[in-house]
């Protein structure tokens, strides 16, 4: 079963999960989209949209870590500037990449859309109440970068143990080789997210109000 593991950083690709893990998550990806397109706005559209872009290009970038690589995720920056939208930039961006790259899979797009969708908006929930308490936009931004990440390699883990526990078993196990590569990726997007959220809060801070505030793209 070790073998069968092909996923590339957080892309889980087909034939890696089990039938009860496709369809559990499959259900749960479903709802998750359903919730985040519940009274979407016009005006938000376009914003969702840059977003799915940026997406998209971004988690297509090869990082090389030692003999593995990873790619960056922006699970943090998706979920302080979408919030519950930001699933909807997810899984359209996987559903992309799945089709015209082979990247991630099919049977696997509602686990994928999963492992970056619940740590987006638990970091837009985080990253509001920071902002209430006047938390410098860097640090709340650096921080919820490392935190996305280390929310979705707990769950990529968890589900990989549902599937079968043969993959965290042993030193040389598949979690211990993801958690080892993700090290870094957690630096990387921190030191990104921090920047990023820094540089929006000056030149356009409307940008990381909640959806509901009635902000215009």
């Amino acid at each position: 079963m070790h073998n069968n593991y092909r996923g590339r950083s957080m892309h889980l690709s087909d034939g890696v999960l089990s039938t009860v893990a496709i369809l559990s998550t499959s259900a749960g990806a479903a709802g998750l989209i359903g919730y985040s397109l519940k009274g979407i706005k016009d005006y938000e559209i376009p914003r969702v949209s840059i977003m799915t872009a940026t997406f998209f290009t971004l988690s297509m970038l090869s990082i090389p870590i030692g003999p593995s690589s990873t790619h960056p995720l922006i699970a943090g920056l998706l979920g302080i500037i979408l919030g519950k939208r930001s699933p909807i930039a997810i899984f359209i961006g996987l559903l992309l990449q799945a089709f015209l790259f082979g990247h991630g899979g099919l049977t696997t797009l509602g686990a994928n859309t999963l492992l970056v969708g619940i740590p987006a908006i638990s970091t837009h929930f985080i990253y509001q109440k920071w902002a209430k308490d006047k938390v410098s936009p860097y640090f709340a931004g650096g921080l919820l970068g490392v935190l996305s990440i280390f929310l979705c390699l707990v769950l990529l883990i968890g589900l990989l143990f549902f599937t079968d526990e043969r993959y965290s078993q042993g030193f040389f196990s598949v979690a211990n080789l993801l958690i080892v590569s993700h090290i870094p990726l957690m630096i990387i997007e921190g030191f990104m997210t921090s920047f990023a959220v820094g540089y929006i809060m000056k030149v356009k801070p409307e940008m990381l109000m909640e959806s509901s505030s009635g902000y215009e793209l």
